[in-house]
């Protein structure tokens, strides 16, 4: 080993000794490149090294391996393995001293195992990673974002599902939790890095929910990405709205609500969308036909996006949309009828859609197969049961939760220093306005 190397084991031994973690982790930073050059010698290094009493130090040589993977090109398995075996037992208190430098790891990790397509090996561990560096179950973290991209890229969602469910009342930012770290250890501070993986968090969590079949909530996370305050538009977010029309037909049968004040979508996002627009045009004509063949005019732009899959169920909801309208006209008709309105190709087809919307609970029917006739019922929920009255308690008591927590959040914000000097300044902004003669001379 290097006497360079030598020194740096010895730096991170002696500080760590001592509990000098901060001054520690403003100096490891500036062994980056060190490190990183002498990849080859790095698991000495490590041997050298306690995961448990050098956390910091450990972080940073892992940190420089995965920078010179690219290059160096080493075997997979065991970077996995020293990656996972730091997050199972690194020292959480440490890392509270290198936020910044954890969170590229695990950034500079899951695109390593994106790129060797071993993404299903890195979920526990990156779930493992949000554990330890969340001070909140509702915490939002730059790592978040990297859960899902592997979990999407392994099909894999078992893991991702408990955060994606979790309501977020706190996010966590390098630019915003560690600022003054970063900039002590020559990190950048870019708060777009952060509003990136902010975007990236809810555009594939909408991804995740939209192969789950879960549309509403597929919505919601589309929604909170496009409606997200900018000043420009994101390639995320241009992304995330043409999925958002698309499930909005599915959800609603048209383009879900969006607030007026999102200035982003109408001056950039509808011109670079004009194809999905037209297929929400088209859409509302209420004819399967037209939409079979506006799908099949822009398939190239919607196989390039990777959205020709959600096409496909855009245009089986609009057949169940006109079936669900058969119901509110007609008490009887024939599996053939059904077809020939709803512009279905047979009447088996027509059957299977109806029998799969029975079962869903979307329609209330029964099938009378020796005639092929379809006898269309009203909800039987009389809303009078034991598990319906549960239900109704389950919601007013989230209800009730939420509103506890808003007005918790509301507190906080109202006795935030930042805000209370922005709100008084603003008044006095405001006097001076009003009566300027006041304030001058």
């Amino acid at each position: 080993m290097g006497s360079a190397l030598e020194n740096y084991v010895n730096q991170v031994r002696t500080l760590s000794a001592s509990g000098n973690y901060r001054e520690l982790a403003e100096e490891l930073p500036d062994s980056l490149s060190l490190l990183a050059r002498n990849w080859s010698i790095l698991d000495n290094v490590l041997e050298t090294l306690d995961v448990q009493q050098h956390s910091l130090g450990v972080l940073y040589v892992l940190l420089a391996k995965l920078h010179s993977a690219a290059t160096a090109n080493p075997e997979p398995l065991p970077l996995i393995l020293l990656m996972r075996d730091f997050v199972q037992r690194n020292t959480p208190e440490q890392l509270r001293f290198a936020v910044c430098g954890f969170y590229e790891t695990c950034h500079l990790f899951a695109e390593y195992l994106v790129q060797k397509e071993l993404s299903v090996l890195g979920i526990r561990i990156l779930a493992r990673a949000i554990d330890q560096i969340r001070q909140l179950d509702t915490q939002l973290t730059p790592i978040h974002a990297d859960l899902c991209l592997l979990s999407l890229k392994a099909k894999n969602f078992s893991v991702v599902m408990p955060y994606l469910e979790a309501d977020i009342t706190d996010i966590s930012t390098a630019a915003g939790e560690s600022k003054s770290q970063c900039q002590q250890q020559n990190q950048p501070t870019d708060a777009n890095n952060d509003a990136k993986y902010f975007l990236l968090y809810y555009y594939y969590g909408g991804m995740i929910y939209t192969a789950l079949k879960d549309y509403e909530r597929a919505l919601y996370f589309f929604e909170v990405c496009i409606t997200t305050p900018a000043m420009a538009m994101s390639h995320i977010m241009l992304e995330a709205y043409k999925k958002f029309l698309m499930v909005s037909l599915i959800v609603e049968g048209k383009i879900a609500y969006i607030p007026k004040n999102t200035q982003v979508i109408g001056r950039f996002m509808k011109p670079m969308a004009s194809h999905y627009h037209d297929l929400v045009n088209v859409y509302a004509n209420s004819s399967s036909e037209e939409l079979r063949i506006i799908i099949i005019k822009y398939s190239e732009a919607f196989t390039r996006d990777n959205n020709m899959g959600l096409a496909k169920q855009v245009a089986t909801s609009l057949y169940k949309r006109n079936i669900q309208r058969l119901t509110k006209t007609f008490l009887t008709l024939s599996l053939s009828d059904v077809a020939s309105r709803v512009q279905l190709s047979s009447a088996a087809e027509a059957e299977r859609y109806i029998l799969n919307m029975i079962k869903s609970g979307e329609i209330y029917a029964s099938i009378n197969q020796k005639d092929g006739m379809v006898l269309f019922k009203d909800d039987p929920e009389k809303y009078n049961s034991p598990d319906m009255f549960l239900n109704v308690q389950t919601n007013i008591t989230q209800v009730l939760d939420l509103v506890k927590q808003i007005n918790k959040m509301e507190e906080e914000i109202i006795l935030n220093p930042m805000y209370v000097k922005k709100a008084l300044g603003s008044q006095e902004d405001d006097l001076t306005s009003q009566h300027p003669k006041a304030f001058s001379g």
